[in-house]
């Protein structure tokens, strides 16, 4: 069984839907098992993890932290995915900026860097063909989720 706790630093009233975009993600990569954890932050702590971590010093959405990334052995039956850390005042920004809701963006980052912990990544093209075409198919199976065009 999957296990995943959703912290909210911010305080941030968000729709259950991100929980069933969460396990929607899970069962589609035939993950089980696993164990990860999803920090709802503001833009102080995310820039010091983005200037700490990845030595940019700027805001971002959302950064994950991957445990598996060097190590692909698992000593329990259990897999600890890791980390994502999502910024919502960015989030807010973005959903506004490109015209849709809130719930819409704060699923996109949470499936996007559930992703990321799986091991996908978009540093080419195809990378980014795959990872963002598994991305819509999970979001545009839930209404409130759907990117309307």
């Amino acid at each position: 069984m999957n296990k995943f706790e959703i912290v909210n630093d911010y305080g941030y009233k968000y729709d259950d839907v991100i929980k069933r975009v969460l396990k929607k993600t899970l069962k589609e990569e035939n993950v089980k098992n696993a164990i990860f954890t999803i920090i709802l932050t503001d833009e102080d702590t995310i820039h010091k993890l983005n200037k700490d971590y990845r030595s940019i010093d700027s805001v971002t959405d959302v950064l994950s932290f991957a445990y598996e990334d060097n190590e692909k052995i698992h000593l329990t039956k259990e897999r600890i995915l890791g980390e994502i850390f999502i910024c919502i005042p960015r989030m807010k920004e973005q959903a506004l900026n490109y015209g849709h809701s809130e719930t819409r963006e704060l699923a996109f980052l949470c499936v996007h860097g559930l992703l990321h912990l799986l091991g996908y990544d978009h540093h080419t093209k195809e990378e980014e063909v795959v990872m963002f075409g598994i991305q819509e198919r999970i979001l545009n199976e839930f209404r409130s989720t759907r990117k309307e065009v």
